[in-house]
């Protein structure tokens, strides 16, 4: 590495219920623009704005996930806030991994949907002394932000996993949305099949 002993990690959070490309594209591309060693992927145990009822276990989500970054270097998976238990803030899990790791330093991927809500965030002020946010952009327009945010240009994937579980519960395949062994590893499970089915 040619920045000394320092480490550039990006990390995006989610439900990743289930995972999808357009999660994955997002992380690959961040990392690539950003040059970052690596971007980690991490699920959230319970999100502090989710309906925990809507969510499914975290070993489901967390097996779909190793299975999605089986064959990119760049990205992996951080845990922390599942071995944590209890609601994830990501304050918490900055505070926890900016202590473990002193000589990383890291970018917290969001969609710019999510820039206007970061006066609301836990901690906001605490939080932005330990990471660089990263906004993906929806469209060509620059949001103002109160805080420092770094706006990258990806492809957009108009796909979420809300979608896909609704096509599951309606029978038809997603395929394509998302890597095919995660959909092997859907079909298998029958996760997402209603109990009736």
């Amino acid at each position: 590495m040619n920045r000394g002993s320092r480490k550039k990690v990006g990390i995006l959070g989610g439900n990743f219920n289930p995972v999808h490309h357009a999660h994955l594209m997002v992380a690959d591309q961040v990392a690539q623009q950003m040059q970052l060693d690596q971007v980690l992927l991490m699920p959230e145990n319970i999100p502090p704005h989710i309906d925990e009822k809507t969510t499914i276990s975290p070993e489901h989500r967390v097996k779909m996930l190793e299975l999605a970054i089986a064959d990119n270097p760049r990205l992996s998976l951080e845990l922390s806030e599942i071995e944590r238990g209890g609601k994830s803030y990501t304050y918490d899990s900055l505070k926890f991994l900016t202590e473990k790791n002193p000589t990383t330093d890291y970018y917290f991927i969001i969609g710019s949907d999510m820039v206007d809500y970061l006066p609301k965030w836990y901690k906001i002020e605490e939080l932005l002394k330990m990471v660089h946010f990263i906004a993906i952009k929806r469209n060509e327009t620059v949001q103002e932000s109160l805080y420092p945010v770094t706006w990258l240009n990806v492809p957009l994937l108009p796909i979420s996993s809300t979608m896909i579980r609704e096509m599951i519960e309606n029978k038809i395949a997603p395929t394509y949305l998302l890597p095919q062994n995660v959909l092997n590893y859907i079909n298998e499970t029958k996760i997402y099949q209603k109990k009736h089915d």
